[in-house]
């Protein structure tokens, strides 16, 4: 491969999962894309390649031969950020919910159809720089200002109690990532709040009135159903 074609590659993708079928048609999916795609079949073999390739993305299944991905998860957060995409076959709720409290960016439930894949690695690649939110997140005629407190829809400032901006700030710090209800409640209502999830479901439901989304089909604060939330855009 030429230097030319290498200063093109696509970002690079840490696929751990211990099933070739689906390797073989991750990869396929992937790479037609303009992914690099590395591919592992468990979680020491994952870990390795993660610190020596420097992906900007795993996709990290939970049933691996050798450890459980929860920990290959704990180890990924333990010491980076990069997004990592559970796909797995375990479609609990409470599997969900931990996987995403744990700092998973986002989870698909194994069979996945691959558009579906291919969006959601497309929106956990999206990032949003500090700098960037404090000029203002743009979401069409949204303007979410988290420096000075201030949300503007249009030209009108939009004025909200100082819970509704806590979560919206929450969802507007990570853009196209699930934050579950758990956090939400926990960090804004307290601990001993986080089974209190009608105030959550108050606040976001005033949210979407004040911000112009569709209640019965919203795309800006977006529900994921038994799990949280997550904020997307109106375009």
């Amino acid at each position: 491969m030429s230097d030319s074609a290498m200063g093109e590659r696509g970002p690079r993708i840490l696929l751990i999962e211990d099933e070739r079928q689906i390797r073989r048609f991750m990869r396929i999916s992937l790479t037609s894309q303009g992914f690099e795609v590395i591919e592992t079949e468990d979680g020491n073999t994952g870990m390795s390649a993660f610190n020596h390739q420097r992906p900007d993305l795993v996709l990290l299944d939970l049933g691996l031969p050798d450890v459980d991905g929860m920990e290959v998860l704990d180890a990924l957060r333990a010491q980076s950020e990069v997004p990592v995409l559970v796909v797995s076959a375990r479609a609990s709720e409470a599997e969900k919910v931990a996987a995403l409290d744990a700092g998973a960016n986002d989870y698909i439930t194994k069979p996945f159809g691959i558009q579906e894949l291919l969006a959601r690695v497309r929106a956990a690649l999206r990032t949003t720089t500090p700098g960037t939110l404090g000029e203002g997140l743009k979401l069409g005629e949204l303007t979410i200002d988290l420096a000075r407190h201030r949300i503007v829809r249009g030209e009108e400032a939009v004025h909200l109690t100082p819970r509704e901006f806590s979560v919206l700030a929450m969802l507007a710090r990570q853009p196209d990532r699930v934050v579950t209800q758990h956090q939400l409640l926990a960090e804004i209502w307290g601990p001993v709040h986080v089974h209190d999830t009608h105030y959550l479901r108050i606040v976001v439901s005033r949210l979407r009135q004040k911000l112009g989304d569709d209640p019965d089909a919203p795309r800006l604060i977006q529900t994921e159903a038994g799990i949280g939330y997550r904020l997307g855009s109106f375009g």
